[in-house]
This record gives structure tokens, sequence and C-alpha cells, in this order.
């Protein structure tokens, strides 16, 4: 039986539907409440206005479907550009990136070592200027790459951090194995569209163990950050935090530009560390349809644009 998830999912890789909505100017409305922008002076003065709140941020150029190396390289080219136009703003680690494999090249022939010689300059141009890059994680056929990757980057750059989905059932080992000293993992839900022999299908499954996996990051010594949206897990980091004596430093929560703004500005008020994850780029298509996908309020908001238009 197919879901509201698996149809969305799956229009991500319709062309022919690509085309249509991207050329919608009702779409891009919307999509402007998810994406800062086309540009990168767009996306930058989204982060002058969000770390004048005093939420970090870490910023996504959009970019995952190359198709070959050309494209690739202009992915690294994109993100050394954005650490440029970081510099000068001298926020160090409270503007990072979060790159995502596959804009490098990872699914290309040999991808994995082209995406590991691309994506190095850009830790290293991050180091640069105090901060840190976070390597996304996509769906489960890439995890092993992307934690080789991962390994490889950290023993120059032990910041790198790395994004683990819980609804994996591979997670729960994957947590472990890397709730080390120094290590910085976001812990979110997931948000692909994954067999039942590699992920959990019930969103109590998923939520359950979006909890024991939280419960072994803010256990560990390493820097969760918290990727959710969801109250109940926002508050059970709170409990975690406080019964494990974490202090406000040592973790944050993390969430998405233009989603639930106002409990991110309340949070960021009461003292817990907030991030946003602000993607930019023209490539948006890919991202909007799994915002869409993962929360049925984003598709009520859509549809509820499309027909007041």
């Amino acid at each position: 039986m197919l879901t509201t998830k698996t149809v969305l999912l799956g229009a991500s890789r319709r062309p022919a539907l690509r085309r249509a909505l991207v050329g919608t100017p009702v779409t891009r409305r919307v999509v402007e409440r998810f994406v800062a922008g086309e540009t990168l002076p767009e996306a930058l003065a989204v982060v002058r206005r969000l770390t004048g709140e005093g939420i970090a941020v870490t910023l996504d150029h959009l970019g995952e479907d190359v198709t070959g190396p050309e494209e690739a390289r202009a992915s690294r080219d994109a993100y050394l550009a954005l650490l440029e136009g970081l510099a000068p703003l001298d926020l160090g680690p409270d503007a990072e990136v979060s790159v995502k494999l596959s804009a490098f090249g990872q699914a290309l022939p040999g991808g994995h070592d082209l995406a590991l010689d691309l994506v190095r300059p850009v830790v290293e141009a991050a180091a640069a200027i105090g901060t840190t890059v976070t390597l996304d994680m996509e769906d489960s056929t890439t995890v092993d790459s992307t934690l080789a990757v991962l390994a490889e980057l950290r023993r120059d750059h032990p910041g790198t951090g790395a994004v683990l989905q819980a609804a994996l059932r591979r997670t729960e080992d994957d947590v472990r194995a890397l709730a080390m000293p120094g290590s910085r993992v976001r812990l979110v839900k997931g948000a692909y569209d994954e067999p039942p022999s590699a992920a959990h299908q019930g969103r109590r499954d998923v939520d359950a163990a979006y909890a024991r996996c939280l419960g072994v990051l803010m256990r560990g010594p390493g820097y969760p950050m918290v990727g959710s949206h969801d109250p109940a897990m926002v508050d059970l980091a709170q409990r975690l935090a406080a019964e494990y004596g974490r202090t406000a430093d040592s973790w944050e929560v993390q969430m998405l530009h233009g989603i639930r703004t106002d409990e991110q500005q309340r949070l960021a008020a009461s003292g817990t560390r907030v991030r946003a994850y602000v993607p930019y780029g023209r490539d948006w298509y890919g991202y909007f349809t799994r915002r869409l996908a993962e929360r049925p309020a984003n598709l009520r908001f859509f549809l509820r644009a499309l027909v007041s238009r």
C-alpha cells in the first residue's frame, strides 16, 4: 500500500513533475519558507538575521543529483565560495556547513574516492575560519561510504560531524561507535523511503529507536546534535542533559529553517543552544519534496497555498 511519504519521495525522482512544480510561481513562494534563497548573498542575509537572533546555523548548498565529475567539482567550489563569504562575518562555530556526499560525486563510478578528495578542501577551508563540516546522511546504501569518509576526515579534523538516522536498524550500533570524545553526531529520524529490512516502519518504532540512540549520545563523551521538531524528543533531550550533567554548550537542538521558528526562538531564549539547518541554491526540488513527505503539516501548508493562489 502506497503511503503519502512514498508517493512524495517518488515524485522527487520524476523529471516531468519536477519541471512543472519548479516553474510554478506558487511553488516558489512556498519554497521560500524552507529555502534561504537561490544565491549566496540571499543565504548570507538569512545567516546574519538568525545569528543576530541568537540562533546558530548550518548551511547546505543544494545540489544532490550530479551526473559527472564536473558537477561534483562545481559543488566543491560552491562550498568554498560559501566559506569565503562566511569568513568576514567572523561567526566561528555559530555558522557551520552541511554537505551531502552525493553532491560531491559519491554515486558516480569511483565516487567514494572522488567525494573524499573533493570534500577534504571544504573541511580544510571550514577549519581555517574556525568552523566545522557535518556530513549529511542519505539513503541506507550510502551509510558505509559516508562513515568511511568521516573516519578519514576526522584524522586531521576531528570536529567533522555526521548525521545518523534513527529509523535505520543499524543506527544503534553506529551511534555507539561514534559516541567518542570529540565526535559530533546529529541524530534525526530519517526522511528516506527505506525497505523494512533496513529501517523501522512504524512511527512508534522510529520514536523508540530515536530515544534509545539519544540516550547513548547524551551519556557519551561526544557532542550530541538533536535534530528534531518533535516536542517529545526535545523534551527528552533536555531531561537527559540534566540527568547526565551536561552543560548548555555541550549539546544542541537543530531544526530546519522555516519550521517551528517560534519554538526555535523560545528554546534559544531559555538557554538551549539552537541551530537552524539553512539550505539554499537553485536545485531545491529534492529537498522541498522531502520536507513535504516527512511532515503532514508541511504538505497541508503547500496545498493551502495552491488552492488560495
